[in-house]
């Protein structure tokens, strides 16, 4: 299908696909193009909350029905961040000015509760909310007239960001390009080599991925099953919680605990010595169920392949170096963490470390083999570059499949890159983030639920 498109003296413009009835429009200001965020999740939102104080013209493309659409998906989950390391302090400005009132920065909030009370009043404000636009899917993003190859004048370009907008195809154009899409909906496979097989996927209705609402809508699917929870971080310590809530009222519910650490014991964390009270619950509780043997513990095992035979699940793997098959498998949840997608970023010139699939300047700060949440430290606008000029990955994605991404840090990144589009050099060259030495990770309180990294 070829399109035929002119601009007009505004910037506007029509596009005629031959043999198709279709506009395009296309966003243009002369040489003032604004910056395009995708996602309006937390870091976008603070993204354009930090362009607006500034002064910053900005557009930012949500693909779900509202903004922060992602949270509602896991609104059961309680965070064990308090509101006072969850609200942004730029948005919390432009909220304030209009009236609104903080939660008590002590409290732990449900990812609904985080939606409603923070994330749609700040959508919400017109300041932002003028200039969001839901449905909008980005599909692909180049430079004018530029793919990835060609390098003369490429910096001078403006960015041209294409969206399936309702079904619509919609391109704007850009002086700068803030990938905050996160990595929801792009989880990690069960099997240990990391890889998606067809297999795997065909057994989705036996195999879920991410923190199920175990104690609400889905207590039905596991209830008296033999349920098999796949991983070793704060979400699957959740599920197996929620899971063990759900069995005192239905005896006959079988955890099964697969993951790759050589012990039970390295995922319990600091338990009493936390600084995060919650977080250390949280290993101290998993540790309890284990020792009373409510829990049928298998590590390290490394799932090799998934069968389906009679509607029971046959899990095979490698348990301390000995081939073996687990069978009689009713439900399989995968807590495996999640990768960024990079689909429709194939014609810009990103740096990404070949190991964490991050922004490689990160790599070193990230690498979980390393670092945990505490020792991450803040970082800004210099070390989120790419090759690409003007364009920037933030959030979670920004981290690629590294578990230990902070949601404060991410506030951070997003002021420090809106104070270098802004022209203040010496703003974003400063570190204005102060955390627990601990970091911040996300955990919850009884009843134990958490988000689905191990930071957030």
């Amino acid at each position: 299908m070829i399109k035929h498109i002119e601009f007009t003296q505004a910037g506007s413009c029509c596009a005629t696909a031959i043999g198709e009835e279709e506009t395009v429009a296309v966003q243009r200001v002369n040489n003032h193009l604004p910056v395009v965020i995708i996602g309006a999740g937390p870091v976008g939102l603070a993204a354009a909350a930090h362009l607006a104080e500034r002064g910053v013209k900005f557009l930012l493309l949500e693909s779900g029905e509202e903004a922060g659409h992602h949270i509602s998906k896991w609104g059961h989950v309680r965070l064990f961040s308090p509101w006072q390391y969850n609200v942004d302090k730029a948005a919390e400005r432009l909220l304030a000015a209009d009236g609104w009132l903080a939660p008590a920065p002590d409290e732990l909030p449900t990812g609904q509760e985080f939606l409603e009370r923070y994330l749609r009043p700040l959508s919400e404000l017109p300041a932002i909310r003028s200039q969001l636009i839901l449905g909008a899917r980005v599909v692909a993003i180049s430079r004018q007239d530029k793919d990835k190859m060609k390098s003369a004048g490429r910096d001078e370009l403006p960015f041209e960001i294409y969206a399936d907008v309702n079904g619509k195809l919609q391109i704007y154009e850009a002086k700068a390009v803030i990938d905050a899409s996160g990595t929801w909906g792009h989880s990690n496979p069960i099997a240990a080599s990391g890889v998606w097989t067809q297999e795997e996927r065909s057994l989705s209705s036996q195999i879920s991925y991410g923190i199920p609402d175990i104690q609400g809508k889905e207590a039905a699917k596991y209830a008296g099953k033999r349920v098999a929870v796949v991983g070793g971080g704060h979400s699957a310590l959740n599920t197996i919680l929620d899971l063990a809530e759900l069995k005192k009222s239905h005896p006959q519910t079988e955890i099964l605990w697969l993951m790759r650490k050589h012990k039970v014991e390295e995922a319990y964390g600091g338990e009493e010595n936390d600084q995060l009270a919650a977080r250390g619950e949280l290993g101290s509780r998993i540790h309890r169920l284990v020792d009373a043997q409510q829990i049928q513990v298998m590590t390290p095992f490394h799932i090799r392949q998934v069968t389906s035979k009679d509607g029971k699940l046959t899990i095979g793997g490698v348990h301390n170096q000995i081939l073996m098959e687990l069978t009689g498998v009713d439900e399989m949840i995968g807590n495996t963490g999640n990768r960024p997608d990079f689909s429709f970023l194939r014609e810009l010139r990103l740096s990404i470390d070949p190991v964490t699939e991050s922004t490689e300047a990160l790599a070193p700060l990230i690498d979980p083999n390393v670092h945990s949440c505490g020792t991450v430290r803040p970082h800004g606008e210099k070390e989120l570059r790419h090759l690409e000029k003007g364009f920037y990955i933030v959030g979670m994605k920004s981290y690629g499949r590294a578990p230990t991404f902070l949601m404060a840090t991410g506030y951070e990144q997003v002021r420090s890159i809106a104070a270098y589009l802004a022209g203040d050099l010496e703003a974003a060259l400063r570190v204005e983030l102060d955390l627990p030495e601990t970091g911040v990770c996300s955990l919850n309180p009884s009843p134990a639920r958490s988000s689905e990294s191990c930071c957030t």
